[in-house]
C-alpha cells in the first residue's frame, strides 16, 4: 500500500486525498493501559559488545558506538488508533523513544542484512522473520508507533516568488535519519517532560509544531521540561507571537494524515504551514543557519529554497522518503495551501 509517488507506504484511512486544517484533526488520549508489541527473537539483528555480548537493544548500541551529541530516552505518544469515519481522529497514549527507536531499528538492520546476504537483491520472506511476523505493519496492536510530526514551511511571497526550508540533519548529532536531507521543522510527537501535566499540556498537535520551529528555527535550547513550570504557549515567546499570527491567519496549517517508512515501518504524521512572507521575516528575524540536529539548506546566497516542481526534483536524491512524498503532496495541491 504506496502512498503517491511510491516512496513511503501508507494503510487504509491514513492518507487524505485532500489536507485538511490542522485544527480538524481530533486527538484522544488514552490511559488505559495497552500490551506492548515485541519483536522476537532479536539475537540475529543486534550487535555485540566489546565482550562478545549481545546488545540488549539498539538504543544502547547507538550511545556506546555511534555517539550522538542528541540521545534521550523521551517520553512520546504513542499511535493507538486511526479513524476517519468522521474526519481524521487520533488517538494516543505513551510509549518512550527508546523503546520505539529499538523497535524500528531491528526491522531495518534485518532487512539490510537478508539485503546484503542476497547480493543486492529483493531478499525472500524467509529471511525476514521479524518483519513476516507483523503481517500487517498498518496496526498498532502489531507494531508500536510513535508518528513524529514533519511539517514543509512555505513562506508565501505576495509576488508569487513562494519559498520552502529545508534542514540536512548531522549524522553526529542526532540518533535517527542521520545525512538525510528533510523537510523543517520534523520532531518526535512528545510531551516537553514526564510530568502528568505537561503530558495533557502538550497533547497538542500544533504545540509540537511550535517548539519545534523554536529549537529548530530560532535555535533555542530544547524544550525538554527543565525549566520550574510548564510552557505558558499563550504568554511565552516565541509562542505567544506564533499563536497571534495563527489567530490572524498568517500562519495556516494544514494535515494530511500518516505515511510510513519502507524500511523502519516507522510511522510519522504529514503536515504543511504556509507563512505570509512579513510575518516569516518577523517571526523568524532571528533564524539560524545551524542548530543542534544539522544546518538549514538553501541556494543562492539564502536559507531557503524556491518552491518549484524543478527545485524540488534537483533535492530528490538527497530527500528522506517522507519528505519527498510531503513535497510532492505540498506541490500537486499548491493551488489549494496557497489561496
Amino acid at each position: 500500500m504506496r502512498a503517491p509517488g511510491g516512496h513511503v507506504l501508507t494503510g487504509s484511512g491514513w492518507l487524505l486525498d485532500t489536507p485538511v486544517e490542522l485544527d480538524s484533526v481530533r486527538l484522544k488520549f488514552s490511559d488505559t493501559a495497552r500490551p506492548v508489541p515485541k519483536l522476537e527473537p532479536v539475537d540475529h539483528v543486534l550487535p555485540l559488545t566489546a565482550r562478545g555480548e549481545r546488545y540488549a537493544g539498539y538504543s544502547r548500541a547507538v550511545r556506546d558506538l555511534v555517539r550522538p551529541r542528541l540521545l534521550e530516552n523521551r517520553l512520546s505518544y504513542r499511535l493507538l488508533g486511526v479513524s476517519q469515519s468522521d474526519g481524521l481522529e487520533l488517538t494516543f497514549g505513551t510509549t518512550t523513544f527508546f523503546e520505539v527507536l529499538d523497535f524500528r531499528e531491528c526491522l531495518a538492520h534485518e532487512f539490510k542484512a537478508a539485503w546484503l546476504a542476497s547480493g543486492g537483491s529483493v531478499p525472500d520472506w524467509s529471511a525476514l522473520p521479524l518483519r513476516s511476523a507483523i503481517s500487517d505493519p498498518f496496526d498498532p496492536a502489531r507494531i508500536l508507533m510513535s508518528p513524529g510530526i514533519s511539517t514543509v514551511t512555505i513562506r508565501r511571497d505576495r509576488r508569487g516568488e513562494h519559498r520552502f526550508m529545508m534542514h540536512q540533519r548531522d549524522g553526529r548529532a542526532v540518533a535517527d535519519g542521520g545525512g538525510m536531507c528533510t523537510v523543517m521543522p520534523a520532531g518526535e510527537f512528545q510531551p516537553s517532560s514526564l510530568a502528568a501535566a505537561d503530558v495533557h499540556n502538550d497533547f497538542s498537535l500544533w504545540r509540537n509544531i511550535m517548539r519545534e520551529y523554536s529549537e529548530e528555527f530560532l535555535g533555542n535550547p530544547e524544550h525538554d521540561g527543565a525549566g520550574p513550570s510548564s510552557i505558558d504557549y499563550a504568554g511565552q515567546e516565541p509562542f505567544r507571537s506564533f499563536e497571534q499570527a495563527r489567530a490572524d491567519g498568517r500562519f495556516r496549517l494544514w494535515h494530511y494524515g500518516l505515511a510510513m517508512n519502507a524500511l523502519t515501518l516507522g510511522a510519522g504524521q504529514c503536515t504543511v504551514a504556509v507563512v505570509d512572507d512579513e510575518i516569516f521575516d518577523r517571526l523568524f528575524t532571528g533564524l539560524v543557519t545551524t542548530n543542534d540536529e544539522g544546518h538549514v539548506v538553501g541556494e543562492g546566497g539564502r536559507s531557503d529554497m524556491p518552491f518549484t516542481g524543478e527545485a524540488i526534483d534537483r533535492l530528490e536524491p538527497r530527500l528522506s522518503a517522507s519528505s519527498l512524498t510531503l513535497l510532492r503532496l505540498a506541490w500537486r495541491d499548491r493551488h489549494l495551501l496557497l489561496h
